[in-house]
């Protein structure tokens, strides 16, 4: 007999999502994700200063703010005719890369690993290292005042739940270390974006801070602090991780359709030219990861038969498209659209850039942990492409001269169209942008949640995360623990 169970609101993610499951044979044999709140940003836009939308669009996400402001430059640029100076687009990069380390840390140690862990296995410690006896007895102390916030409330533990006091502990241990690490992260943004979140330094044509040497010296000492955490703690806890959750991992829980999508970031070369970075674009289809296709960006479209939204829009490409709420409207369960590329629900994410860049040593250390996609290889692609980030960022500062130009200023063009392509922490980002008589006459973003967690498209076809949930195991509808590592291991 078939049970339908909904978590609303999924929590520890930076959203308002709904995640409802048909259960059947203690399996999800059905889905739906519902995003559940409509900002209206792009409706917002409509006749107002093109500038404002760098400012505006980074409301869309706290996490992703960084990642709304370079696309929206970048759409700018286009029309604006300007040539980003070296300066300018290395400043955007470091920005966006200390925004990178941010989110991604913040993804494991304060959103997921909970999910994996037995909290109360701590009580049961008894090594003597001095950090891990002073959160064990801290940890106690709550429970017996009966409050263990922020660890509860929580699922239950399951038979994929790590129970060993000293693992959980050293978890937690490093739980409090990602908190400061993640704090330094988003001081370096602030070096050069002036504030965090919702920066302010990014202008068409480039940036508007010098890259001084005691800015520089700020950021690289930040960085290199950073560089030891992510490489001797968080890309080693999850490589342990992926050891202790062979179970989970074996089953291949939240494998997905095997499609993925990656527009690239971090410009190499000329400013918003996605075909040269540091993170590559192109397409997989089919799970045939030994094949990257090129990035078109023109096979891209949108449809809304089962979103809140006026069916007037459904099918069109993100730079025809309009965005009418219509909250009445039958069969409809969503307020995010459903993208497609070349007709196919695709993933997006770290596994994704990955994957399009083909690094080598990612691609050797997928290999040796296991099956995949899975749960598990979002988490150890997440945390390899964090370093390789955090490396880059390294060679990006020395390449930074200090008293040349950031900024090609140019005044506001009268008409014209832009497209921004960059991909936030949580996966691909669009903005689209058509400016008539020097003001927004259409703004359109696509972003990567949209994707991810899109509903059905106007064929019925399941969004990337519906289709991840199909057959996760459920034996207690009442302990759904398994939907929600499903979800959050897609970071929404």
């Amino acid at each position: 007999m078939t049970q339908i169970i909904a978590i609303d609101p999924v929590s520890r993610i930076g959203g308002h999502l709904r995640v409802e499951v048909d259960i059947d044979g203690g399996k999800v044999v059905d889905a739906r994700v519902s995003g559940t709140l409509w900002r209206g940003i792009e409706n917002i836009l409509q006749g107002r200063d093109p500038r404002d939308a760098v400012v505006i669009t980074q409301r869309i996400c706290g996490f992703c703010s960084a990642e709304h402001a370079l696309a929206s430059v970048q759409s700018l640029d286009t029309v604006y005719r300007a040539e980003v100076p070296d300066n300018g687009r290395i400043i955007r990069n470091l920005i966006s890369g200390a925004n990178y380390i941010a989110s991604h840390i913040l993804h494991l140690y304060q959103l997921s690993i909970l999910d994996y862990l037995d909290i109360m296995a701590i009580a049961n410690y008894t090594g003597r290292h001095a950090e891990l006896q002073q959160i064990k007895s801290k940890v106690i102390s709550l429970m017996q005042a009966g409050d263990i916030s922020p660890f509860t409330p929580r699922y239950e533990p399951d038979e994929f739940t790590i129970k060993d006091s000293q693992v959980v502990s050293i978890a937690l241990y490093h739980y409090l270390m990602a908190l400061d690490m993640r704090k330094k992260a988003q001081e370096m943004i602030a070096i050069f974006g002036g504030k965090m979140p919702h920066h302010t330094t990014f202008v068409p044509g480039g940036v508007t801070i010098q890259p001084t040497p005691n800015r520089i010296a700020a950021f690289q000492s930040h960085l290199m602090e950073l560089i030891d955490f992510v490489d001797s703690v968080y890309l080693t806890d999850v490589i342990d991780l992926s050891t202790l959750l062979k179970p989970l991992h074996a089953a291949k829980m939240g494998a997905g359709y095997g499609n993925f999508l990656s527009f690239g970031n971090f410009d190499l070369g000329k400013s918003g030219d996605y075909k040269n970075r540091h993170l590559k674009s192109g397409v997989i289809f089919n799970g045939d990861f030994s094949e990257v296709s090129p990035l078109d960006p023109r096979k891209i479209a949108e449809y809304v038969k089962y979103s809140w939204y006026q069916n007037s829009a459904t099918g069109k490409h993100p730079s025809q498209s309009k965005t009418i709420p219509e909250p009445v409207k039958e069969g409809a369960y969503s307020w995010l659209k459903a993208p497609r590329y070349d007709g196919k629900p695709m993933e997006v994410g770290p596994l994704a850039r990955m994957l399009a860049t083909q690094d080598k040593g990612f691609m050797d250390l997928i290999k040796k942990i296991g099956p995949w996609p899975s749960i598990i290889t979002r988490h150890v692609a997440r945390a390899y492409e964090c370093s390789k980030v955090a490396h880059g960022m390294l060679k990006w500062l020395e390449d930074l001269k200090p008293g040349k130009p950031v900024c090609d200023e140019k005044a506001v063009p009268q008409s014209g169209k832009g497209m921004g392509l960059v991909e936030s922490a949580k996966g691909a980002l669009a903005h689209f942008v058509e400016i008539e008589n020097g003001k927004s006459k259409r703004y359109q973003c696509v972003v990567p949640t949209t994707w991810n967690c899109s509903p059905r498209d106007d064929d019925g076809v399941r969004g990337p995360v519906e289709q991840a949930l199909i057959g996760t195991p459920v034996p207690d509808p009442k302990n759904p623990i398994n939907v929600v590592r499903v979800v959050r291991s897609f970071d929404p």
